[in-house]
């Protein structure tokens, strides 16, 4: 709920002022339009429910690198983004490299939100100073970003963190935002969208619903015009308790919208002393990531006809203009 408060508070001041042929059951992408639906230029059926899984805060420590990639081969997620400026991020490097199956983006990151356990610029708190704390760290919420932060410090750090990812060997598939500090003013969301555009990539990006509600409905209307592709449907909220995990999810996952891509994220985390000492939501990072990484949660997904995808498709008909074949997402081990 967090993000949908964000989006609530920032929209509503800063943004309220700010402007604001169907296909056949079985069409599919071939002499598809623009203007189609996602899911038909995708080349699914325009009453397909279509969903990408993604896990975020890849890189943050060790405990989280194992609960991604544990993910990640279970088939449980589909993709996961990679926090560059973390201790952990050459882990998470390494793995992508050997493993090219892997649909890795980046989580461009301007925050530091744990309170022992930090990280900074990658291009140096000097070369970024309206970026980091007095000690040379990220600030630790998104707020301390908008009144501290320049748009240039911060388009200097989001495009090293992208070039250092691929300098790193990661065959970057998409970017989304740690914490939504890209996405919840609107120069910094029409940053994040031109960034995206500058390097071929789609993005994460709320619904038009939510967006509209809150005077963002431009940004949509700005990413479409430029060709950068995102999903229909964000969807933000966490399970209310442990035990509601399944219950949730399930729930979540037989509600997707047909004709629409959908996206879900979740933190991973495997139980170690290591992620109870970084963070107090560890419980849910280990609840939520033993759920997708079981095989029958897979299992039970496709029983209800979901079609589970990565930012891959995207950034394949981003790029190419046309869906890239099919190739089911499968356990690797």
């Amino acid at each position: 709920m967090w993000l949908f408060r964000f989006y609530a508070m920032f929209f509503t001041v800063v943004a309220i002022s700010l402007c604001a042929a169907t296909a056949e059951n079985q069409g599919s992408a071939e002499g598809a339009s623009p203007g189609d639906p996602l899911v038909v230029r995708l080349g699914f059926p325009s009453d397909a429910r279509v969903l990408i899984i993604n896990g975020d805060d890849f890189g943050m420590n060790h405990a989280t690198n194992e609960g991604t990639i544990k993910a990640l081969k279970s088939g449980g997620i589909t993709s996961a983004t990679v926090m560059v400026p973390c201790p952990w991020f050459l882990e998470a490097a390494e793995f992508a490299r050997k493993n090219p199956k892997a649909n890795i983006g980046v989580h461009t990151t301007l925050t530091s939100e744990w309170g022992r356990y930090k990280w900074g610029p990658v291009v140096g708190w000097k070369a970024a100073p309206s970026l980091c704390d007095p000690m040379g760290y990220f600030w630790d919420d998104v707020p301390l970003v908008y009144l501290s932060a320049t748009l240039e410090d911060v388009e200097k750090e989001v495009r090293a963190q992208i070039d250092k990812a691929m300098q790193a060997g990661i065959d970057i598939t998409h970017i989304d935002s740690h914490m939504g500090t890209m996405q919840y003013m609107p120069a910094y969301h029409e940053l994040y969208i031109r960034i995206a555009k500058d390097y071929n990539l789609p993005c994460r990006m709320a619904g038009r619903d939510l967006m509209d509600r809150f005077g963002g409905g431009y940004l949509i209307d700005m990413a479409d015009k430029m060709g950068v592709l995102h999903p229909d449907v964000l969807y933000m909220d966490d399970p209310p308790s442990l035990e509601a995990t399944e219950s949730f999810w399930k729930e979540r996952i037989q509600g997707l919208q047909p004709g629409k891509v959908s996206e879900i994220y979740i933190h991973c985390a495997v139980e170690s002393p290591e992620i109870r000492a970084t963070t107090g939501s560890a419980g849910r990072r280990i609840a939520d990531t033993d759920f997708f990484s079981n095989p029958e949660t897979r299992k039970w997904i496709l029983e209800q006809g979901v079609e589970l995808i990565s930012y891959r498709e995207l950034r394949h008909l981003q790029r190419e203009g046309k869906p890239m074949p099919r190739t089911p997402i499968e356990p690797w081990e």
